[in-house]
């Protein structure tokens, strides 16, 4: 009896213990994170794999925008955190360790996790420490995860999520690049653009009122030399998150059509999408292939938060431009009703076709009518501008102190946009201008006399042969940084 009792008492801890066996029968290999817009090489292995993950909190001071300093709590001190891919079926040990010198608990809800909380219960991690929890890969597919300890929604407002991808057992098609970007919202004490280190504010953030709306982390995080790059003839797919915490985001690439996305990270794709929903805590996969070359604009198509809170990226394509898919601009004209002229002709249009532009004098009802359609849905109807977006055009130190290289400088704006920083009266503006078309050269003249002596300023006048010499400097220069065409 004593043996048959043990014999059963032996078989009962091996079967209890079977699944800790299988689990430590897979091959086990370390999960390569990737920071932000990089992501790891897919998964060729056709079977599962015990996998290790190790993800440091680091609570650190980083730039929210230029000059704007903010305390950022972070999953491997970036934001969004490190890129995790595993596959379809793996068992996942996974570490979370908080780094000593941080001031706070935190842990980790994993929306790929099946099990409470998605690994908070077994996450919640004092600085100094580091917590353990196993789990296995069930369902396919493109994950959020983000901090859960309390309060969840500031930890998550401060940085604290990314992106975990579950790649399927049939992986989707290979693609020539991937990128990791993901949205999300900060509340700031100071409004955008504020200058200096920046508190976390809770009554902005309880009202959903954000001061920033950002791709990975920061204002300007892809744009200029941080911007995603790719060539013509290339496919692109796109890992999407939003980390919020409130704002739901409308994503869109500027003059690209999504031929696949996956929405909500899921499984089934729709196919010819202009803009993509993404969920605050969810994530989309978008793909496409760039046709023809040129800057291609990232934004949140609730545009407002592009252009006046952060939420801009880009993507710089080259390899030459397919005038099949896009011809660039063919004909600038001047357009006065029954007396349009056009001032560039179609290849292969007849030259007497075109007849000799107005010579119009610079004078103010014709140039606050031309500002009026022109300049003030940025600049206001005043010229005196919107903080933190756009300059004044009103008593403008630019403008007043307008010599011969501010003014090519002022046509060059005008004719190509302008993207980046520039100082007008003191503060400093880091926005985008479209370029404003359809202007021959008497017109621009009287509009850029007009706004350069109005509202206090006083420049000398432009007149039109001296903007057909600027427009020629201008159109010969090498070419300025791309701005969104709209």
């Amino acid at each position: 009896m004593k043996t048959s009792l043990s014999l059963m008492t032996t078989l009962a801890m091996m079967l209890a213990c079977a699944p800790a066996f299988a689990a430590a029968e897979l091959p086990l290999e370390k999960a390569t994170l990737t920071e932000p817009p990089n992501v790891p090489p897919p998964i060729t292995r056709t079977s599962a794999a015990k996998v290790l993950v190790e993800l440091e909190v680091i609570e650190k001071v980083g730039q929210l925008a230029d000059g704007v300093d903010y305390v950022f709590w972070t999953y491997g001190g970036t934001v969004p955190g490190r890129f995790i891919r595993v596959r379809e079926g793996d068992t996942v040990e996974f570490w979370l360790m908080n780094h000593q010198n941080n001031k706070l608990p935190h842990n980790i809800d994993l929306h790929a996790v099946t099990g409470p909380g998605g690994g908070a219960a077994s996450t919640f991690t004092a600085p100094g420490h580091k917590t353990r929890f196993t789990f296995k890969a069930l369902n396919p597919g493109l994950y959020i995860y983000h901090c859960a300890t309390a309060p969840v929604g500031m930890h998550i407002a401060n940085g604290m999520y990314g992106l975990i991808y579950v790649q399927p057992t049939t992986p989707l098609p290979k693609v020539d690049r991937e990128y990791y970007v993901v949205q999300g919202d900060f509340y700031t004490e100071g409004d955008f653009g504020a200058k200096g280190g920046q508190a976390f504010s809770m009554k902005r953030a309880i009202d959903e009122n954000p001061s920033y709306v950002v791709f990975n982390g920061s204002a300007g995080s892809l744009t200029g030399d941080r911007a995603l790059k790719g060539k013509v003839g290339e496919t692109v797919r796109l890992f999407i998150g939003n980390g919020g915490p409130n704002l739901v985001s409308s994503f869109h690439v500027i003059g690209e059509i999504f031929d696949k996305v996956f929405t909500e990270g899921g499984s089934r794709p729709q196919e010819n999408v202009q803009t993509t929903i993404v969920p605050a805590g969810g994530s989309a996969i978008v793909e496409y292939k760039l046709d023809t070359d040129g800057t291609y604009i990232l934004v949140d198509h609730s545009i407002f938060r592009t252009f006046n809170k952060g939420s801009l990226g880009m993507m710089k394509v080259e390899g030459g431009q397919n005038k099949d898919v896009y011809s660039g601009k063919e004909l600038d004209e001047s357009y006065l009703g029954d007396e349009s002229v056009a001032s560039a002709v179609l290849p292969n249009r007849p030259a007497a076709a075109v007849a000799k532009a107005p010579t119009a004098k610079p004078d103010a009802a014709a140039g606050k009518s031309l500002y009026m359609a022109n300049c003030s849905m940025c600049h206001q109807q005043n010229g005196e501008g919107i903080p933190g977006a756009f300059p004044p055009l009103a008593a403008s130190d630019f403008l007043n102190n307008i010599a011969n290289k501010n003014r090519l400088d002022l046509v060059a704006t005008v004719l190509k946009g302008r993207t980046g920083k520039i100082t007008v009266n003191g503060k400093e503006y880091n926005g985008v201008m479209t370029p404003v078309s359809g202007l021959g050269d008497a017109d621009l003249a009287t509009l850029l006399t007009y706004v350069s002596n109005q509202w206090g300023n006083k420049a000398p006048a432009f007149s039109k042969d001296e903007i057909k010499k600027l427009r020629d400097a201008v159109m010969t220069a090498a070419p300025a940084a791309p701005s969104p065409p709209h």
